[in-house]
């Protein structure tokens, strides 16, 4: 099989055994890979003299399974985002636990797939695993910071979908704006001086925050803005101390999510991914959720993959960019 190896800051094309699939793995031929923060976040990890096949997003088709599969044969068409203590999807091939790997929707083809499974699992759990937001919450307010990145964007569509809750999203460019409004966002606000924008917009404090920006930019503000006994749900790791005694007085909830942490920990409740990933899948093929693929590259080379990663790194990507066989 071809790997596509980060090794001293740059992506290099190898030659690397077929790994055999044993117990619960797959086997599944890559047809498309995304490239998301964490990507670029776990590369500036790697010692010098260490490299790693990196992609926590891809489509493709299994093609051996082991001897404990029960969820998929050979054949058939998948999503998943894998796992960090594994080798990624920058390959031809990949081993992936079953129970993490959901039905990819019928409707979508293997790029448009592949930009989904990240980002929905961090969507999904931040809302209704960590913030345990329900369908009865249709009458409270949820408040998504930097929302026209990939998690944002899927984290619109469910809560719209599956709750019908008010969604106030922030932005900062006019076109992220009108990304926003055309996912399902009620209102689109700046990213700072929130407190003040609800305030002049009449609306009522967030129940609900979940931050896609860092902790360090926003943790006051959001400790202001926040509903009394509302709950904040954070996805990047604050680089500096805060004074958590700001949630103090509103009897605050704070949480943190990582999509990894059941395949890390090899968790009991591993196969909720899967779950999951076939309820996204479905609502795809409902017409319920659409896909928040913005930009292809192809093909599956390391020239391309670097340009993929380059617009991430920017910072001002909307929706996700697919590295697709084509």
């Amino acid at each position: 099989m071809q790997a596509i190896l980060y090794r001293q800051g740059c992506f290099i094309e190898v030659e690397k055994p077929t790994p055999v699939a044993q117990g619960h793995d797959l086997l599944i031929e890559i047809k498309a890979m995304s490239v998301n923060p964490i990507d670029t976040k776990v590369k500036q990890t790697l010692a010098a003299d260490n490299d790693k096949v990196l992609g926590y997003d891809a489509a493709g088709v299994v093609i051996a399974v082991g001897d404990q599969v029960s969820l998929f044969e050979v054949g058939d068409e998948v999503f998943y985002a894998g796992d960090l203590t594994r080798d990624g999807a920058n390959a031809t091939q990949q081993l992936v636990d079953e129970r993490l790997v959901g039905r990819k929707p019928n409707t979508l083809d293997f790029a448009q797939a592949a930009a989904l499974p990240l980002t929905s699992i961090t969507a999904w759990e931040s809302l209704f695993e960590r913030l345990r937001i329900t369908d009865k919450d249709q009458d409270k307010t949820l408040l998504l910071i930097g929302a026209a990145g990939g998690v944002g964007s899927m984290a619109i569509q469910l809560a719209k979908q599956l709750t019908g809750m008010r969604v106030v999203a922030t932005a900062s460019r006019e076109d992220s704006k009108a990304w926003c409004q055309q996912l399902g966002a009620d209102v689109v606000l700046g990213h700072h001086n929130l407190k003040a924008q609800f305030d002049e917009q009449g609306l009522s404090a967030p129940e609900y925050i979940l931050c896609m920006g860092h902790p360090d930019e926003y943790f006051e503000e959001l400790a202001e803005v926040v509903a009394v006994q509302g709950s904040i749900c954070l996805l990047a790791s604050a680089g500096q101390a805060h004074d958590i005694n700001l949630l103090k007085n509103k009897s605050v909830t704070l949480v943190w999510e990582l999509m990894f942490t059941r395949s890390m920990y090899q968790t009991p409740d591993m196969i909720e991914q899967h779950k999951l990933l076939n309820q996204l899948s479905e609502l795809v093929d409902q017409s319920k959720i659409q896909t928040t693929l913005t930009r292809t590259l192809s093909p599956i080379n390391a020239e391309q993959l670097t340009k993929a990663h380059t617009l991430v790194e920017q910072g001002d990507m909307l929706g996700k960019v697919v590295v697709s066989q084509g």
